[in-house]
């Protein structure tokens, strides 16, 4: 039994808040800031929202002896990525009447609303609410967005995977009736001491961490799935969904200057038949919340408790709660952890496209009015709006009939056309938010990224590189929201401009980078990048990935496991 007196600040706001409403209700109400109770931020995390503050403006309103900007994100759970038509237009609505009048495709298949004040959080969440949709447990120490493989026009097995990914999602939601009772002032179970079997999975204080799960179809890994809590591979034979490899221990995070925090990819630990893998993954998230580090959030992933206590230790924990065995591991092969772009033709004869969004921002500029053109597309589109993991976005499920009109619409707006000419290196790009609003932030990234990308644009052109699919990633702190620990290039903000370089991740997502060079600024990642760019263009092998020539050539040696990820 573990002393209270040693658990983290927040395990003591968990256990006093009454199954997550705390004095919510209060901080929303209060009309003196536009900030809630220092408790109620870690609580709010459960409901989907964080607390934020604009940075850029600090300095200023400080002078003005004023408090900070305080606004919200909102995180809008969207099970394996995949949104209706009306849903899409509801979250076009809801982002230009309470937010910064852009939406934010995440890294995890889901919205997020930039610029949310207080007083406009009800009626946001309301909003979506609508036409069903939450944010409960978009954020916070649960189970969060279940993601799953973005790719409808491959086979009858997509729809089969994603229908596993919803119901994954649907049992690991929290039970408490708290959101719906301070958001949509719904009226059941208004007890203010609810039954102590209130959350029958996650329990009193839930889970030490957040925790995440996610699922592929291979060839594809566009959910790059090691890198996850629980990654879930399906297998395919003789035409049919007949289960999952499953892979536990996954998480990107670490800490500067704290060599025992480390990105890790996951163990695969064996399969499992499609009907029992809700079990598992119930039984996973409750041995990580009866064995997780309480202590010190740092500490707390699943990663580290299975690094603690033994892969073979955990593996028999499950097996023994599950009651049965896992069966060995099934033949699978990943090609790509990237997106597919353009038109995609499914087994049923639907259509998809795919479209790049860069850095997962819907919005206008002058020459791309993309914002626009999807809300228009959302008025007559019979299918889905699907959401990648990759922060892109696949019109999904088109009629034949309606490809000329959207085409027609995407051209008028911008969004296609020949004169769009995206390489590969862009096109396969990843940001985080960062500055101006996460206050985890060193530096920036979706901001930045697209300016530098111009540069190194520049250079992939000059060495014939354009389509060679080279993945950066590029986060604004070590965190690792867009997963640079994966990325064939990776770089990771230290400090406002200045950026820690990392080489040699598999394209397929299944190995870790390696750091290469600190602390650089603009010039610096152009003056590194642009030989090993020359010698990859001269010296790799056939179908040489880049992550795979510079690990070959000796520039960096590989990562095989989190553990080694900080050694020379």
């Amino acid at each position: 039994m573990t002393d209270k007196s040693q658990l983290s600040e927040v395990e003591h706001v968990k256990d006093a808040s009454n199954y997550l409403r705390g004095t919510l209700r209060e901080s929303v109400q209060n009309p003196i800031t536009g900030a809630l109770y220092p408790d109620d931020t870690h609580l709010i995390k459960f409901h989907g929202s964080y607390q934020q503050t604009d940075r850029d403006l600090e300095s200023e309103r400080k002078r003005q002896k004023l408090e900070p900007l305080y606004s919200f994100m909102i995180r809008v759970r969207v099970p394996g990525g995949v949104a209706s038509p009306e849903q899409w237009q509801r979250m076009d609505d809801l982002a230009n009447e309470y937010a910064n009048g852009t939406l934010k495709l995440t890294t995890r298949q889901t919205f997020q609303l930039h610029g949310v004040l207080k007083r406009d959080l009800q009626q946001t969440i309301q909003g979506f609410n609508a036409v069903l949709m939450d944010s409960i447990a978009g954020c916070g120490d649960v189970n969060r967005n279940v993601m799953c493989g973005a790719n409808p026009h491959e086979s009858q097995l997509h729809a089969e995977v994603y229908e596993v990914s919803r119901q994954i999602s649907a049992h690991l939601t929290p039970q408490t009736t708290a959101y719906w009772e301070l958001w949509l002032n719904g009226e059941q179970h208004l007890s203010t001491e609810p039954a102590e079997d209130a959350e029958p999975i996650y329990g009193k204080t839930y889970l030490p961490r957040k925790f995440k799960i996610a699922l592929a179809v291979p060839p594809y890994n566009d959910t790059d799935i090691f890198a996850n809590d629980i990654g879930l591979i399906a297998i395919e034979e003789n035409g049919r969904l007949v289960g999952f490899n499953v892979a536990i221990g996954g998480g990107m995070g670490m800490t500067f200057g704290m060599p025992d925090t480390y990105p890790r990819l996951a163990d695969l630990i064996g399969f499992v038949p499609t009907a029992q893998v809700v079990d598992v993954c119930e039984k996973i998230v409750t041995i990580q919340r009866d064995w997780g580090n309480r202590q010190n959030r740092k500490f707390s992933r699943l990663k580290y408790t299975i690094d603690r206590v033994g892969l073979d230790t955990f593996v028999a924990e499950l097996q023994q709660r599950l009651g049965y065995a896992l069966e060995p591991t099934r033949a699978y092969r990943f090609e790509t952890s990237s997106d597919n772009f353009g038109w995609m033709q499914g087994p049923d004869g639907k259509l998809h496209l795919g479209l790049f969004v860069e850095g997962g921002r819907v919005k206008d500029t002058d020459a791309v009015q993309l914002k626009t053109a999807l809300r228009e597309v959302a008025g007559f589109h019979t299918g889905e709006f699907r959401l990648t993991g990759n922060q892109n976005l696949i019109i999904a499920n088109i009629e034949p009939a309606h490809r000329p009109q959207i085409e027609q619409v995407l051209a008028r707006y911008g969004v296609l056309g020949p004169t769009i000419e995206r390489t590969a290196l862009r096109l396969g790009a990843l940001a985080c938010v960062a500055l101006n609003t996460c206050s985890l932030a060193f530096a920036e990234a979706e901001r930045y990224l697209p300016q530098l990308l111009d540069r190194l644009d520049t250079v992939i052109r000059a060495h014939g590189l354009a389509d060679a699919g080279i993945q950066i990633r590029m986060t604004g702190c070590p965190n690792g929201c867009a997963r640079p620990y994966l990325g064939e290039i990776g770089l990771v903000g230290k400090a406002v401009g200045r950026y820690n370089l990392y080489l040699g991740a598999s394209h397929s997502g299944e190995r870790l980078n390696k750091l290469y060079r600190e602390m650089l600024d603009e010039d610096g990642i152009i003056r590194e990048l642009t030989p090993l760019l020359a010698a990859y263009a001269q010296d790799r092998l056939p179908a040489e990935r880049f992550g795979d020539f510079v690990i070959r050539q000796g520039y960096v040696q590989p990562t095989t496991h989190g553990q080694n990820f900080h050694a020379a």
